[in-house]
């Protein structure tokens, strides 16, 4: 399917420059642009690929200023990145979407399915189970008893949600999740471990985006909760009871220990790892392999184990790279005071 630039500009609301018959049927980035296709620029780093790129229509922001002459047709927006993101959403919803249950998947009869759904081959839907309209179920996925899922999910190869786990509409989870498994209880004794059985479930909100191999545990006991607009990375890790406030982002390999409350609006880079049983406030940034240990009050931008601001980070790095340095300094002023001593 083809667009012009003119319906991409009323689209988005974005000022057209150049041809606005000028027609694309596909997307490509701006250094490898092809003809037929748009790309967009917001970095500024990829601005030289401007004036080169062989893309037919180039997004870009309304305060740009041009320095060559541009062969391609622009559309100029407020955001370019954000323009972008709703025209593959856009493309995205266009897609054919399957229905139907493939006869080699194992559906309860005790199950309730929605309308048009789709469950692929080898699923596995369990007694009880609650399946929304719309929502589509690739194969190899296990769906435990009792779970109850909203409208228009989207749950990929080999994800399983065990038993009781409510998920409300529009929810994604990428290959290879899984959301429900127990959360990490033993009680130590003589002998080893006594394992605490965990009967809680995982309640995850609408329009919760989770990334693939990432686990979700159940809680101990009462729910495991993902709000809203959440979305997590691949390979995070979500311990048992732990609540994840609203449009809060977690990058791959965070770990949230049990019983923690993370607020809202929060972003965690990669490899961040956060304690259990403390609060972590409302818009709260951590920055990478950052480490919190303790609650962290709101609207903090923190980097570092224990967290700290920016600018008191770095500095503390660059004295931390000349410590041995600054010790061979501090031994050879010993030596030296300790020999005037002896020789007053």
């Amino acid at each position: 399917m083809e667009f012009t630039a003119k319906q991409i500009a009323e689209f988005i609301n974005g000022r057209v420059e150049g041809d606005e018959n000028a027609a694309i049927h596909t997307f490509a980035k701006i250094e490898e642009g092809q003809p037929g296709a748009i790309s967009f620029l917001s970095n500024p780093k990829y601005t030289h690929f401007l004036y080169e790129t062989k893309s037919t229509i180039v997004l870009i922001n309304e305060d740009l200023v041009l320095e060559q002459k541009v062969s391609a047709t622009l559309i100029r927006v407020k955001n370019a990145y954000e323009s972008v993101a709703k025209l593959l959403q856009l493309y995205e919803s266009m897609k054919p979407k399957k229905t139907g249950i493939d006869p080699l998947a194992s559906v309860s009869p005790k199950a309730t399915i929605g309308q048009d759904v789709y469950i692929g081959a080898f699923a596995v839907i369990g007694d009880g189970a609650v399946i929304g309209d719309g929502t589509q179920v690739y194969p190899h996925v296990v769906i435990g008893d009792g779970v109850k899922m909203g409208a228009k999910c989207l749950i990929y190869p080999n994800v399983t949600i065990y038993q009781g786990c409510r998920l409300g509409n529009n929810v994604t989870i990428h290959a290879g999740s899984v959301i429900g498994a127990d959360g990490f209880g033993f009680a130590p004794n003589v002998d080893g471990y006594d394992k605490i059985p965990q009967i809680g479930i995982v309640i995850i909100e609408d329009n919760v985006e989770i990334g693939a191999n990432t686990c979700v545990d159940r809680s101990t006991m009462g729910a495991t909760v993902i709000h809203k607009g959440v979305k997590l990375d691949n390979l995070v890790q979500v311990a048992h009871n732990v609540e994840v406030g609203e449009n809060t982002v977690m990058s791959a390999q965070v770990g949230i220990a049990g019983s923690t409350k993370v607020g809202s609006w929060c972003m965690f880079g990669g490899q961040v790892g956060v304690a259990g049983h403390i609060t972590i406030g409302d818009h709260v940034n951590l920055g990478a392999q950052s480490g919190a240990p303790g609650s962290i009050k709101p609207n903090q931008t923190l980097i570092g184990t224990p967290p700290m601001e920016p600018t008191p980070y770095f500095k503390s790095q660059a004295i931390f790279r000349r410590l041995p340095d600054m010790y061979k300094e501090l031994s050879a002023l010993r030596k030296e005071l300790e020999e005037l001593k002896a020789n007053k």
